[in-house]
């Protein structure tokens, strides 16, 4: 035979009638190669229980099973492991405390919770700190929620890059009856901030950042918050950037150093804001919503989580916007936005037709809003309408974020007043 041949399977590859051979070979034997084994599905024969076929224990020394206590608590062991390792911890007091200690451990790794802190935090851990140890010079409890909120705006900010300071924002809030809106930047939003705390700073006699800004402004327009804004606009070369961060951030600190210096008690002085005036301690509740607004639309624009204020910094917010409810119908009034009241305008500290506001959830509470003048006291004897709202949704209603008509309230009694009052509230809203 010369060189290799292929074997068929049916001789010893000796003679046969193949290539290679001459004659009748010998009787077929058994082929080398066997053939593959029959399945049992083929057989026709009953198919095994597997359920009926318990597994093997494992039989592991203690520190094997000690060791697997961790795979154990993360469910990364098999069936058999599994079981060994519980069969042992009802039988191994210290396997079992570890074993629990170690779940619980895992339990941590698997919050559902999100991960941001709650904006909360931040005050229960200065009190707590406060009740150890009083502060020498403490901030005042009207300025405490501008230090909070400024301090959640900062931390915010502190790890933004190029691209989220030139992030579009959308500022919102309502004019007479209708929204309006003004485009910028989360740096063009820290400048508006900075340029209304200003107002503050000038009333506490501090150097004023926008000294140049409120020279380029148009002489005879009065130094409200959207006139300093846009002459600061005007007057900067280029858009804001990453920059204004750090006077604004150095502007705040100054703010509630002084009014802790002061012992608070400056709290009265005015503070003007152009068409109107506000005592320094609504001042700085005003500022403190502003930048939570602000916050809000920042991390909006960059789609970051940001909640709410601490609820008894948001109850002094609200209270001080149902304050401000009546001045502003009557302005309304006087422009013919709202409806004329019913009666003559009561005397002053004479009480007269009242809406009743109820605030729910965080910072609620409830208020008597008078109608007929801003001078009236709010009276249950002479309740006429009935106004149910979310605490947070009478914020945005507040900020010009939600419109009148949209606002989820409860409404109960005269629609008319109810009306005015929902759209007096809006108008509490500027840029």
């Amino acid at each position: 035979m010369t060189g290799f041949e292929k074997y068929d399977g049916t001789g010893d590859g000796e003679g046969g009638t193949g290539p290679g051979g001459t004659g009748p070979g010998p009787a077929p034997g058994p082929p080398r190669i066997p053939l593959p084994r029959a399945s049992v599905e083929d057989s026709g024969l009953p198919l095994p229980e597997l359920d009926a076929l318990p597994p093997l224990p494992l039989e592991l020394p203690h520190d094997v099973l000690k060791a697997l206590l961790g795979a154990w608590a993360l469910a990364a062991c098999s069936a058999a492991e599994t079981a060994a390792v519980e069969a042992h911890l009802g039988e191994c007091g210290p396997c079992a405390e570890e074993a629990l200690r170690l779940r619980g451990a895992v339990g941590l790794l698997h919050q559902p919770e999100s991960l941001d802190l709650d904006p909360g935090l931040r005050t229960r851990v200065l009190q707590g700190c406060l009740e150890r140890r009083p502060p020498r010079i403490p901030v005042p409890e009207w300025a405490a929620p501008y230090d909070a909120e400024t301090a959640r705006l900062d931390a915010l900010l502190q790890d933004f890059g190029d691209a989220e300071w030139h992030a579009p924002v959308r500022l919102r809030w309502f004019a007479g009856d209708a929204p309006t809106s003004r485009r910028t930047t989360v740096a063009g939003v820290i400048a508006h901030l900075l340029s209304v705390d200003g107002l503050v700073a000038v009333a506490l006699g501090l150097e004023d950042p926008l000294a140049e800004a409120d020279a380029a402004a148009e002489p005879g327009q009065p130094a409200g918050p959207a006139a300093r804004t846009e002459a600061f606009w005007r007057a900067s070369r280029f858009p804001p950037t990453r920059a204004v961060r750090a006077p604004w951030r150095e502007q705040s600190h100054h703010l509630v150093r002084t009014v802790s210096f002061t012992g608070g008690g400056t709290g009265e002085r005015p503070v003007p804001y152009g068409d109107f005036t506000l005592p320094l301690h609504d001042a700085m509740l005003d500022r403190a919503f502003e930048c939570w607004v602000h916050a809000e639309d920042i991390a909006e624009a960059v789609d970051y989580p940001y909640g709410p204020p601490a609820p008894r910094h948001l109850h002094a917010m609200i209270d001080l916007a149902a304050r401000m409810l009546p001045a502003v119908l009557a302005a309304r009034r006087r422009s013919g936005l709202a409806s004329a009241p019913t009666r003559h305008l009561v005397a002053a500290g004479a009480p007269g037709r009242s809406l009743r506001l109820e605030i729910e959830g965080s910072g609620g509470g409830e208020w008597l809003i008078p109608l007929d003048s801003p001078a009236a006291l709010g009276s249950a004897d002479h309740e006429v309408a009935h106004v149910a709202l979310d605490g947070v949704e009478f914020c945005r209603l507040a900020a010009g974020h939600v419109s009148p008509t949209e606002a989820a309230a409860g409404q109960l009694g005269d629609r008319d007043a109810i009306r005015d009052v929902l759209f007096a509230a809006a108008s509490l809203s500027r840029m």
